[in-house]
């Protein structure tokens, strides 16, 4: 059994990971998503992180899973308690002392997104159902619009507090058809920021939602191959 703390992506509802959480559940893991109040301006990274590392709570054992930009908070996290393992899934990667907000032309993230959308044929929107829900089904989609919240923009000025990456098992998981952050954008990120190649799977940028069984086969690998938990 492992347990697993889940940092939700910009908004910070822990919503996006409950079907992951009931299929790690039910495979006889603890599992943990954090819900983080993104959308009040008198919250930055600092209190990101200080939600976060009260449900770490000190136990080492910890698998930290972040998505999107949940990455900007979980190096902080790591730089300040013990975990067994760092997974990100569709990641905004940091470089130490990044802000959220000069990350996107930092790694060109605009111009690959767009000719990424023009190659597929499509126009390049940020119509949420086009760029997150495209992938689920009907009824997800309609609970996603009614639970999405927006960030608020305090976070995006903030640097990103950490030196280092941690010194533990880290992986990262990508969507093939994620399109805020095409593959070969993402690929490229984490090569040249991590110095690892991701793993690909089916799926957009809301791999929690479209692929829990999956992700949690993913997650499970990881732990097996990384001796973490029984």
């Amino acid at each position: 059994m492992a347990r697993f703390v889940l940092i939700p992506g910009a908004g910070g509802s822990a919503w996006t990971w409950h079907l992951l959480v009931r299929e790690l559940a039910g495979r006889g893991h603890e599992a943990v998503a954090v819900d983080i109040r993104e959308d009040d301006p008198a919250l930055g990274l600092e209190d990101y992180a200080a939600t976060v590392l009260e449900a770490v709570d000190g136990r080492a054992e910890t698998v930290l899973v972040a998505h999107s930009m949940g990455a900007f908070t979980a190096p902080m996290v790591t730089e300040r308690t013990p975990v067994r393992m760092l997974v990100l899934v569709n990641p905004m990667t940091p470089v130490p002392g990044e802000t959220p907000g000069v990350w996107w032309e930092a790694t060109g993230q605009p111009a690959e997104r767009e000719a990424a959308e023009r190659a597929a044929g499509r126009e390049a929107t940020m119509n949420e159902d086009v760029m997150f829900f495209h992938d689920l089904p009907e009824s997800l989609r309609e609970a996603a619009r009614q639970d999405g919240r927006g960030p608020s923009d305090t976070p995006f000025g903030q640097p990103c507090a950490f030196t280092r990456w941690p010194e533990v098992p880290l992986h990262v998981i990508v969507g093939r058809d994620d399109r805020l952050f095409p593959l070969a954008f993402q690929q490229r990120v984490v090569r040249e920021r991590l110095g690892i190649e991701p793993d690909v799977m089916l799926g957009g940028h809301l791999l929690a939602l479209s692929q829990p069984a999956e992700l949690a086969d993913r997650l499970e690998t990881y732990i097996r191959h990384d001796r973490v938990g029984d």
